[in-house]
């Protein structure tokens, strides 16, 4: 099956946190406070997936107060942070949204991925993940993780469901909200 069939079947979308809507840097401040870099191309492409119908969610090993933040700022609602077995709050994920794996499109990088990944209908993974991630994915952005490698998995998802013409019509039609 080619990798556009695989996401026309997309009705949810989730991604790991660190590697892939930023680029793996975790700036530690003097207070302990933490930040991140999210790129607003990825940011703005969420926000365009959940407009289109489709459910976004973020999976992460780590729990962070900027994932939290940027999530709320996107409205995602599906964040899982700091859970010890990404395949177990993936299980639980799938059955509270009653989808099947093949309805699942999941961007990781690093090693903990590969689980997930082995899992999904869509399996991808930005242009700098691990040797052994590019090697068991079906899709490889062309972009590194927090440069925009979620963008371009969820414009390989709009397209093939032909809903992308719709997200570019909106835009030129009027001055719509970006949400980036």
């Amino acid at each position: 099956m080619s990798v556009q069939d695989k996401a026309s079947r997309i009705r949810l979308l989730l991604f790991d946190v660190d590697g892939v809507l930023t680029d793996g840097t975790v700036v530690m401040h003097a207070d302990g406070a933490e930040s991140k870099g999210f790129h607003i191309r990825d940011g703005a492409a969420i926000v365009w997936a959940q407009r289109a119908g489709l459910t976004v969610g973020l999976l992460s090993a780590r729990s962070s107060g900027a994932t939290a933040h940027r999530a709320a700022q996107l409205a995602v609602r599906i964040v899982e942070q700091g859970v010890r077995s990404k395949l177990t709050s993936y299980e639980q994920i799938i059955r509270d949204l009653r989808v099947t794996d093949d309805q699942v499109a999941y961007m990781g990088d690093d090693l903990l991925d590969l689980p997930v990944l082995a899992r999904v209908g869509l399996s991808a993974a930005p242009a700098d993940a691990a040797a052994e991630v590019l090697e068991h994915v079906d899709f490889v952005s062309q972009l590194g993780g927090g440069r925009g490698a979620a963008r371009e998995l969820i414009e390989l998802v709009l397209k093939s469901q032909e809903r992308w013409d719709n997200v570019v019509r909106e835009y030129a039609r009027r001055d719509t909200p970006g949400h980036g």
